[in-house]
C-alpha cells in the first residue's frame, strides 16, 4: 500500500513538473515576443480614399484602350495596355475571365511588337503566376529583368513565385536585392511574408512596420493589403488586439476589401463571436458588381460558423453552396483553385469526398509545395490514415522554418497516432508557443478535434 501510495505521488509530481517545464517554454517564449507583438499599429497618414467605382473606372480605361487599338490597329503598346486593364479587372473582380482576355490581349500585343515590350511579357508573367505555373511566371520575370535588370514588378513576381514554390532562400535573396534598392511599401511587405514563411517573426515584423512607414497617398490598396496581411501575422501568434486594429484600419482604407472581411470574419470565428463574423462574410457577396472568387471564401465561412454552432443542416446547405461556386468556374484547375476547394471537401468531412481531396492536392503539388499546401495534404493523408506520408510532408513544412500552430498541432496528432509520444508532446508545446490562444474551436476548424 506504501509503495503504491509512493508511486501515486512520484507520477503527481513528475506531471507538474512536465506541466511546469511547458508552461516555462510558452512563458519565455511570450517574454522574448512581447516586445514585438504588442507593438501599437500606425495610423494611416493620408485621408481615405473616395468612395468611387473601381470598377467603373477600368471599364471606362477598357473601353478607351480599346479604341485607341481601332484607331491603329498595329500599335503593339496600347494593346499591352489593354492587357494590363484586363489585369486589373481580374484583381478587382476575382473573376478569372479577365485574366483569359489579358493575356490573350499580351499574345496579341507581342506579335505586334515582339522586341521591347515588357509590359507584355509582364502581364504574361503575372496570369502564369495567377495560375500557379511558378516555373513560367519565374521564366518571364526573368526575361524582363534581362532588359530592364531594376523592374520592381519582375523581381515582386520572383518573390511570390518562389514562395509558392518553397524556395524560400531564393524569395529571400530576391528580397533582400529588391529592398536594399527600393525599400518602398510593396517591397517591405512581400520581404516580410519571407520572413514570415521562415519563421523569422522579429524580422518580419520590422520589414511589416518600415513598410507602413514608407507608404505613400496612391497607394490606398497596397497599404489596406499590407495591414491585413500583418493582422493575419498578428493573428497567428495570439495576438487577436492587434489583429483586429490593424483589419478595422484595412476596413477604413478600403471599405469593402474582400481580404480584411474575410480575415476579420475568421477572427471573429475563432474568438466565438459568431454573429459578427457572419456579417462580416455577408458583406462579401456585396463587395462587387461581378460574380468572384470571395463568394466561395465566404461561404464556406458561414458553413465553418453554422458547424460550430452545432446547426449541421445550415453548415451542408453552405458548403454545398460553396461547392456549386467551385464547380461552375470553368477555370478550377487553371487558375489554382484545386488546394482551397481540397479544404472546402475536407472541413465538410465527408469520407465519399476524400479521393477527389487527395487527387486534388497530389495535382496542386506538382506547381507548389508551399506551407499551406503541404499541410493541406498531410490533412488528407490524414483521413485517409496514411500517417507515414502525412509525417512526411509536415516534416518537410516544418524544415523550411514556417512556424503555424495548425501545423504543430498536425504533426503533435500523426506522431501520437505512430507511437512517438515524446515527439507529440513536443509539438503540442510548439503549437502553444507559437499561439497561446490555440483551442478546441481552433482544431474543430481546422479538422484537428478527430
Amino acid at each position: 500500500m506504501l509503495s503504491t501510495l509512493k508511486l501515486h505521488f512520484y507520477n503527481n509530481r513528475r506531471r507538474q513538473l512536465i506541466w511546469g517545464i511547458g508552461i516555462l517554454v510558452i512563458a519565455t517564449t511570450l517574454h522574448q515576443l512581447k516586445p514585438l507583438l504588442s507593438s501599437t499599429p500606425y495610423d494611416y497618414p493620408f485621408s481615405s480614399p473616395n468612395k468611387t467605382d473601381v470598377t467603373g473606372q477600368l471599364e471606362q480605361e477598357l473601353a478607351f484602350h480599346k479604341s485607341r487599338i481601332r484607331q491603329t490597329p498595329t500599335d503593339g503598346l496600347s494593346q499591352a495596355d489593354l492587357a494590363s486593364t484586363y489585369l486589373k479587372l481580374a484583381r478587382a473582380t476575382g473573376d478569372a475571365n479577365w485574366y483569359l482576355l489579358a493575356e490573350q490581349s499580351a499574345e496579341q500585343s507581342l506579335q505586334k511588337l515582339p522586341f521591347n515590350n515588357q509590359g507584355a511579357q509582364l502581364v504574361q508573367a503575372k496570369v502564369a503566376e495567377a495560375r500557379h505555373d511558378f516555373e513560367q511566371a519565374i521564366f518571364l520575370a526573368n526575361e524582363v529583368l534581362a532588359t530592364q535588370p531594376y523592374s520592381e514588378q519582375a523581381q515582386s513576381i520572383l518573390i511570390t513565385a518562389h514562395l509558392g514554390k518553397g524556395n524560400l532562400l531564393e524569395a529571400q535573396a530576391v528580397a533582400n536585392t529588391l529592398v536594399e534598392r527600393v525599400p518602398t511599401l510593396s517591397a517591405l511587405t512581400l520581404r516580410g511574408l519571407v520572413h514570415v514563411a521562415q519563421g523569422q517573426d522579429n524580422e518580419a515584423i520590422r520589414d511589416f512596420e518600415a513598410a507602413l512607414k514608407a507608404e505613400e497617398p496612391q497607394e490606398a490598396g497596397s497599404s489596406a493589403w499590407t495591414r491585413t496581411l500583418m493582422g493575419r501575422f498578428y493573428a497567428s501568434r495570439g495576438d487577436h488586439q492587434t489583429a483586429r486594429q490593424l483589419y478595422q484600419e484595412a476596413l477604413e482604407i478600403l471599405p469593402r476589401y474582400a481580404l480584411a472581411l474575410v480575415q476579420m470574419a475568421a477572427l471573429e470565428t475563432r474568438q466565438g463571436h459568431y454573429r459578427s463574423a457572419q456579417k462580416l462574410y455577408s458583406q462579401v457577396f456585396t463587395s462587387q458588381d461581378y460574380a468572384n472568387v470571395w463568394d466561395h471564401v465566404a461561404l464556406q465561412g458561414m458553413a465553418q460558423v453554422a458547424n460550430l454552432q452545432g446547426n449541421q443542416t445550415d453548415a451542408q446547405q453552405l458548403w454545398q453552396q460553396a461547392e456549386d461556386q467551385f464547380r461552375q468556374h470553368q477555370d478550377l484547375e487553371t487558375f489554382g483553385h484545386r488546394r482551397a476547394l481540397a479544404q472546402l471537401l475536407l472541413a465538410r468531412g465527408n469520407k465519399a469526398d476524400l479521393p477527389e481531396a487527395l487527387e486534388l492536392m497530389e495535382a496542386d503539388l506538382q506547381t507548389r509545395q508551399d506551407a499551406e499546401t503541404l499541410d493541406t495534404y498531410a490533412w488528407v493523408l490524414m483521413r485517409l490514415d496514411r500517417w507515414k506520408e502525412a509525417q512526411q510532408a509536415l516534416q518537410t513544412v516544418i524544415a523550411q522554418g514556417s512556424r503555424n500552430a495548425v501545423s504543430f498541432y498536425r504533426a503533435g496528432l500523426i506522431e501520437q497516432q505512430l507511437g512517438n509520444e515524446s515527439a507529440a508532446s513536443q509539438y503540442f508545446q510548439s503549437a502553444q508557443a507559437t499561439d497561446p490562444t490555440f483551442s478546441q474551436r481552433d482544431r474543430q476548424i481546422w479538422g484537428l478535434s478527430h
